[in-house]
């Protein structure tokens, strides 16, 4: 039963993410949709995560997440009701909840991921359509053009990879850097949980953090383009942010202890991108 099965998957919070979930810049009638659109992909993640339960099993809660979410039903998910009255209230697309879903059918389907196309294009799924459901809710962006936040987004979710790069390999033997470039460099899976890092895969995290300067480039014109002014404050806070945890990753071993930029570094970094954001407003 799926209620029953439910209740192996464990959840994280908002508190434990990277980056400011519904944060207090945005206007307060939103916080609550927001909160609902990461309620619902936090579910879903645990579902792809889950321990000891079966691919075929998380297939078929994801495929339910997907058709609950269609017809809008109270049931199974309260989670995915709460999503859909929310979609509805806000007439904000549904595609973007269902390229979530797509995502973390990715994940249940494909451990490994073989090259650098293969990553971004499972960001577009994963990642891209938190920035685009946020800028939907939030009254747009300058010509349609979701470029910028996809950039960013891609950015967010692969500097996370690369923070959990010893967490996803040892609790849930998945490896989202890219493969080719791990075999370019002679790197074996084994190599992910050690206590440091190789010289090898360090030179695969240097090559990530490369694209990743990229996207963050491409990225620079997002907070001009949000009509949204509270958004383009968050937006600008979190490319800071994206930006001084892809330096500390740089100079830091993930797989020595996770990186992280600390609660008062982030809070200058945040508040410093947000006001740089809000000037050119």
């Amino acid at each position: 039963m799926i209620e029953t099965q439910q209740t192996t998957f464990a959840s994280r919070d908002a508190g434990n993410e990277n980056f400011p979930v519904a944060s207090k810049l945005l206007p307060a009638w939103a916080r609550q949709h927001v909160v609902r659109f990461y309620d619902f992909a936090r579910a879903a993640d645990d579902v792809a995560d889950a321990h000891g339960v079966p691919k075929q099993d998380k297939l078929h809660h994801l495929q339910a997440m997907s058709a609950q979410l269609q017809s809008g039903a109270a049931e199974p998910y309260a989670k995915v009701f709460a999503l859909s009255r929310s979609l509805a209230e806000t007439r904000v697309p549904h595609r973007h909840a269902e390229d979530l879903l797509k995502a973390f059918m990715w994940d249940v389907e494909h451990p490994r991921t073989q090259n650098w196309m293969a990553l971004t294009a499972y960001c577009a799924l994963s990642a891209a359509p938190v920035g685009r459901y946020l800028i939907d809710l939030l009254g747009g962006i300058a010509n349609d053009d979701y470029g910028p936040s996809d950039a960013l987004c891609a950015a967010l979710q692969i500097l996370n990879h690369l923070q959990d790069v010893k967490a996803d390999f040892v609790n849930i033997d998945r490896v989202y850097l890219p493969r080719d470039w791990l075999a370019a460099e002679h790197v074996v899976d084994a190599e992910l949980s050690a206590a440091f890092c190789s010289p090898g895969l360090r030179r695969v995290l240097d090559r990530t953090l490369d694209e990743v300067n990229i996207l963050l480039a491409a990225a620079h014109p997002l907070p001009g383009a949000i009509r949204s002014k509270t958004l383009a404050c968050e937006a600008g806070g979190i490319l800071a942010l994206a930006k001084g945890l892809a330096k500390a990753l740089r100079t830091n071993d993930p797989l020595a202890g996770r990186v992280e930029l600390g609660k008062l570094n982030m809070g200058v970094h945040f508040v410093w991108g947000a006001f740089r954001a809000a000037l050119r407003a």
